[in-house]
């Protein structure tokens, strides 16, 4: 009898839409179970932006080594059963970046939040980019809103809260510091651009990085009203993957 990889997501401060070197996108595709995963691009925090979804296509179709789609909700094409079949035989599910609380709403409207979690305890490996990393945890930290703020709200497939772009927006650092100090997100990870960390059953399993500088940090409340940040060690990616790879 076949036995389930242990459910498995990837956080990622970085990939196809920001990236040249195609490094994060190519260590993820290795966690795959298999070794040409379908992997399924989810672009709903975008709106479904076609440039977008273009980028992604450019960006997997030429990895041999992978099968990529896309499922558009915005102007959906499946119907209930045809889209649990959809989502249960992928291997990979990448989900863009956006906006983390519109992304959450739809699909809770159209059940794919209930999929993601089937699909999850079933072995596919689950990642994605800012609001696409947001959006696994229990809370997260957005600007979905406007202004930099807590999030208290997500799927809850990883314990704790998550911070993208930790490194390069104006007030992420402080802001995120502040509503874990503050009990308004429960302890977490924050994640540089240019990371990415891999959590199994709920607890980190690695952390990389495609560019040295860039890291994973564990942020929990101290107990006096502040909070103590522990970076951890990342193994550096590379080489660049070639262009005929």
């Amino acid at each position: 009898m076949a036995v389930e990889p242990p459910p498995r997501l990837a956080l990622l401060g970085g990939g196809f839409s920001t990236d040249d070197d195609g490094l994060l996108d190519d260590w993820v595709l290795a966690q795959a179970r298999v070794s040409r995963p379908k992997v399924c691009f989810v672009p709903t925090a975008s709106g479904d932006a076609p440039a977008y979804v273009e980028q992604f296509r450019a960006a997997f179709r030429s990895r041999p080594a992978c099968v990529p789609s896309v499922l558009p909700l915005f102007r959906r094409e499946l119907d209930d059963d045809a889209l649990r079949s959809f989502l249960l035989a992928q291997d990979v599910v990448y989900v863009g970046g956006g906006n983390t609380a519109n992304l959450l709403a739809v699909w809770r409207t159209h059940g794919v939040d209930r999929l993601l979690r089937e699909a999850y305890d079933l072995g596919t490996l689950l990642c994605g980019i800012s609001a696409g990393a947001n959006c696994w945890a229990e809370g997260s930290h957005t600007d979905s809103f406007g202004p930099l703020t807590f999030l208290p709200d997500g799927l809850g497939l990883l314990p704790g809260s998550v911070c993208p772009h930790y490194d390069s927006e104006p007030g992420r650092r402080p802001s995120y510091r502040a509503a874990v100090a503050a009990g308004n997100l429960p302890a977490g990870w924050a994640v540089e651009d240019g990371a990415g960390a891999l959590f199994t059953d709920g607890v980190l399993t690695q952390t990389v990085t495609r560019a040295p500088a860039a890291g994973v940090y564990r942020v929990e409340a101290d107990g006096s009203g502040g909070v103590r940040e522990h970076g951890l060690p990342c193994r550096v990616l590379g080489p660049a993957r070639s262009p005929s790879q």
